[in-house]
């Protein structure tokens, strides 16, 4: 059994009782220990992390031809012991999913999870302006023990209108990802007019948003990525911060 922890925000700590796998980002192992003669041994995954040879393969093409491929391996626990991950410092928060609780997620802010998740890509279709989110990565809750490990540039903050029902806006370049009972994909909403052609946009040109019939909670980091799309007169990004 693995039970996943943060260590001082930037380092994922998995404790393991007995034998069991984990599926990390390849390279981000750090450290370990265990008694006697280490116990734990790791796998690149060529194709992917389902257990089926041919989803496997299925799998590894569309993570190439939608931008999700995400270098994998796999570490087999042979034993009780604590073992360590990182990834250049970034933040690290771990999420515990329940059962039928999905997760969708770049794949580029997957650290690692347990054998439990099961692990897909979809296309949803909302990726046209922010170069982001035309496919992404799904990890589902298919046991008591499934745990995600997520990275985040800075430490982020964390919306949900599950209780509350209230309509959740966010800048798709700051979503890390977003957990439901369904798949939940937001609502692409654009404010374009002709301001946006001669760079005089405010920037926030496009949002996500999900309304208060979809319950849903969303991670967002500090940090935006670069994206968006040339259609302003003076070379401006549709969607893109001004400097």
């Amino acid at each position: 059994m693995l039970k996943f922890e943060t260590v001082n925000e930037l380092t994922l700590k998995v404790i393991c009782s007995g034998n069991d796998q984990l599926i990390v980002k390849a390279g981000a192992f750090i450290c370990g220990e265990n008694n006697g003669y280490k116990n734990y041994k790791f796998e690149k995954l060529l194709l992917g992390p389902q257990e089926n040879r041919g989803q496997a393969l299925i799998g590894s093409l569309l993570r190439r031809v939608a931008g999700e491929n995400l270098p994998l391996m796999k570490v087999i626990l042979s034993g009780d012991s604590v073992t360590y991950y990182a990834n250049h410092g970034q933040h690290v928060i771990v999420y515990q999913l329940a059962v039928g609780e999905v997760l969708s997620i770049e794949s580029e802010n997957i650290l690692a999870f347990t054998s439990e998740c099961k692990y897909d890509v979809r296309f949803i279709g909302c990726g046209v302006i922010s170069q982001k989110g035309l496919a992404t990565s799904t990890l589902t809750g298919m046991g008591s023990n499934s745990y995600v490990a997520i990275l985040t540039d800075g430490n982020p903050i964390v919306l949900s209108n599950i209780k509350n029902r209230n309509t959740i806006t966010v800048d798709p370049d700051a979503v890390v990802c977003w957990m439901g009972y369904d798949y939940t994909d937001p609502n692409v909403k654009m404010d374009v007019n002709w301001k946006n052609f001669i760079g005089q946009a405010s920037g926030e040109s496009y949002s996500f948003e999900w309304n208060g019939n979809q319950p849903v909670s969303v991670v967002i980091q500090p940090t935006e990525r670069n994206s968006g799309i040339d259609i302003g007169i003076d070379g401006g990004r549709l969607g893109r911060k001004p400097n």
